[in-house]
């Protein structure tokens, strides 16, 4: 097995990286983690957002997407109300959402 493969298959059967990488596909994904990167980790902030950049993304997608990160430590939810929470990125959701810019930058 080459280095490539066995780097490719740490990714597809690691359980933590196998997981973000589940994530990562589902819709919205990399959206959120943007969005959490730039402090819009509260559901309002992030529709004005994406409304104001002709984007789109809706309340139960965020919602969904949100959920998940935190799950994975790559966000941490705060209460607003028994309803809303603000989402705000850890350490290791900057350093995914960074390296995701970084993979865009350069193509």
């Amino acid at each position: 097995m080459t280095d490539t493969e066995e780097k490719i298959l740490k990714i597809l059967t690691g359980s933590q990286l196998s997981a973000i990488k589940t994530m990562l596909e589902k819709d919205h994904a990399i959206d959120c983690l943007f969005l959490l990167l730039m402090g819009r980790g509260k559901w309002k902030e992030a529709k004005t957002f994406m409304k104001d950049n002709g984007l789109t993304l809706s309340d139960g997608t965020f919602r969904a997407r949100m959920i998940e990160i935190e799950h994975l430590g790559l966000a941490k939810s705060t209460p607003i109300d028994p309803l809303k929470k603000y989402y705000t990125i850890t350490k290791k959701g900057e350093k995914v959402a960074k390296l995701l810019l970084g993979i865009f930058e350069q193509l």
